[in-house]
């Protein structure tokens, strides 16, 4: 496999993007707001069609507008035509899924490596191929051998890997102007094809790493991995807050302010899910296993089932909270998506919840501001409602999953008069539990609940003893 030829004063690169789901769809609109030509490939003509039309097949704030403002300029166009796109194009961008293997913690990376041969294949002049899907490390190097078995005789084609660094509900901020850009495995022509393209980020500021293919393809999991242990750390605190009557807000306040640790990621509550945090860490688990790297397995391990743990904890407050059972109760969810500013439910924890709740024998109604589609497509036996007050009305127990805005700055009086109960769980700790406490309601949050009497009650009868 041959580099592509560099040559001065070249005409900017046209770029594909192939994968045009949370990740590409992003990607492709940002590459063209940044004034490049860009054609996004998709093998799903009706999602084709949507983007074609301006419309993003999901919720993210910014999406749309950005869409439609570069499908009108002309630089952004959709297709379901690999052949005719790579022909179109210099630069690569492969962006597909990688999501974990049904029965297995592994990757599955057969559209990563459909992708990378579609493009191989169907070269027709020189290329640049740019992976910035989630990938188990080594993968690179098995696919510059796809590439090379695929490329036509003479064209010179080069992979490099180009991590992704998106937070849902803050893609096109972070698109547009990434904290870090990695470039993995490139060759001084392939750098300078990346730095071109991203000049614009670069000229503001933004730092890039040069590494090797091998570290370009960790530096996601990796980052992903720290951040699912800080959450499961800060979970794992909670709960010897429940059982001393410590706040683990506060806690994580105290904490935050060194700066060494800081205060992001160290809310503690239900856990995390989506698509990216539990596949990746359980990928790098399965990978770091082959790799013979045991220590990282076991602390995974542990990251994982905390988070989990989580679930089953809110899960026990329901219960404790109505008597010991859920049967025939209405039960008020709000929230059903992983996090608030997407409509994403995979692996949410907040859904999860709410399905348990429903198996138990409750009335379960879920609402979310922008998720009930998503939800509803996913478990379609709950209850849906179209406002919170629809939801909460009549409610024994309210149960806050996902720390929408809309519900963090809800009247709790208001909220009162149109429940049955006033009892909510707050599964975020993203409650005023004194505002809400005022208005007649039981607040049971995260790690604020004791389980047993205040550490300084035990010691006040201690010392009586004595």
């Amino acid at each position: 496999m041959t580099a592509p030829k560099k040559s001065k004063d070249q005409p900017a690169p046209r770029i594909s993007v192939i994968g045009t789901g949370y990740l590409g769809a992003t990607h492709a609109a940002a590459m063209a707001e940044l004034g490049f030509d860009v054609v996004g490939v998709d093998t799903d003509p009706h999602k084709v069609e949507e983007l074609k039309e301006g419309r993003a097949p999901f919720f993210e704030p910014g999406l749309p507008e950005l869409i439609r403002r570069n499908v009108a300029a002309g630089r952004l166009t959709f297709t379901t035509d690999l052949a005719e796109a790579v022909a179109l194009s210099d630069v690569h961008f492969i962006c597909v899924g990688t999501p974990q293997q049904s029965g297995s913690f592994a990757a599955n990376l057969s559209y990563v490596e459909a992708a990378a041969r579609g493009i191989a294949e169907n070269l027709t002049h020189d290329g640049l191929i740019v992976g910035k899907s989630t990938v188990p490390v080594g993968t690179g190097a098995h696919l510059r051998a796809i590439i090379a078995d695929a490329a036509p005789e003479g064209i010179g084609v080069e992979l490099v890997w180009n991590p992704e660094f998106l937070r849902e509900g803050k893609a096109v901020d972070d698109t547009l102007s990434p904290d870090r850009l990695v470039f993995g495995g490139t060759s001084p022509a392939a750098e300078a094809t990346l730095r071109r393209i991203y000049e614009k980020p670069i000229a503001e500021g933004t730092p890039v790493l040069v590494a090797d293919l091998p570290t370009a393809e960790l530096v996601k999991v990796s980052a992903n991995a720290f951040l699912a242990t800080k959450i499961s750390f800060i979970n794992a605190i909670a709960e010897v807050c429940d059982a001393a009557g410590a706040d683990v807000s506060l806690l994580a306040d105290a904490l935050g302010h060194d700066v060494r640790i800081g205060r992001q990621f160290l809310n503690a509550g239900l856990g995390f899910g989506g698509g990216c945090l539990p596949k990746d860490i359980r990928a790098l688990m399965h990978r770091s296993n082959e790799l013979g790297a045991h220590a990282a397995v076991g602390l995974l391990q542990q990251v994982d089932e905390i988070n989990m743990g989580r679930r089953q904890r809110v899960i026990d407050l329901a219960l404790k909270a109505l008597g010991g059972s859920v049967l025939n109760r209405r039960i008020g969810v709000l929230g059903a998506a992983f996090k608030p500013h997407t409509d994403d439910v995979r692996d949410s924890p907040a859904l999860n919840v709410a399905a348990a709740l429903h198996l138990r024998g409750a009335q379960v109604v879920v609402y979310d501001p922008q998720a009930r589609a998503t939800a509803q497509k996913l478990f379609p036996t709950l209850g849906y409602a179209d406002s919170m007050e629809e939801a909460l009305t009549g409610a024994d127990l309210t149960v806050v999953l996902t720390e929408w805005d809309e519900f963090t700055t809800a009247d709790p009086a208001a909220v009162g008069a149109i429940v049955r109960g006033r009892t909510v769980i707050d599964g975020r700790n993203c409650l005023d539990a004194g505002t809400w406490n005022r208005a007649g309601w039981s607040v049971l949050a995260m790690g604020t609940v004791p389980e047993v009497a205040p550490l300084a009650d035990d010691l006040a009868a201690l010392a009586a003893v004595r």
